[in-house]
């Protein structure tokens, strides 16, 4: 049987880095505002521990973006399949990454795909063309995490 998993990524600021790869993967964020407002009125959660983004409560530090196909629970918005969770720290990224995502484009879309990538708030740092091997960009998301758009 396959493991469960999901990629936890360090962020500044976990919601709008949230809300970037979500557009950048076509997926969602996850709302787990219901939950937050069972804690809050259990008094499981302290107000210090939550604050709102684009109007819905959410877990201050923490946001998650989830495949829009996979299944999830509906109380506390959280996936359980192919899901990002964003983890605020409180360090800069300061050197390469040892992992990135790579996102793919329809034959023939790479420059779409690179165009989109930037109008969501990437940045292009070097192309690379190797003929029959591939063609891709090189990348930054809106904190600096490189990642591949071929």
């Amino acid at each position: 049987m396959a493991m469960g998993w999901k990629l936890v990524i360090d962020s500044t600021n976990a919601p709008v880095l949230a809300d970037f790869w979500a557009a950048a993967l076509e997926y969602e964020v996850e709302d787990p505002s219901a939950l937050v407002e069972q804690l809050l009125a259990a008094g499981h959660l302290g107000a210090e521990a939550v604050v709102e983004h684009r109007g819905r409560k959410i877990f201050r530090g923490f946001a998650g973006v989830r495949h829009p196909e996979d299944p999830f629970d509906e109380t506390s918005g959280v996936g359980h399949g192919r899901r990002l969770l964003f983890q605020e720290v409180p360090e800069s990224k300061s050197v390469k990454n040892r992992l990135h995502i790579d996102i793919h484009s329809e034959p023939g879309g790479l420059d779409q795909l690179v165009t989109r990538l930037e109008g969501l708030g990437a940045t292009r740092i070097q192309e690379f063309d190797k003929g029959p091997a591939g063609h891709w960009w090189l990348m930054e998301d809106p904190e600096g995490n490189e990642f591949c758009a071929a």
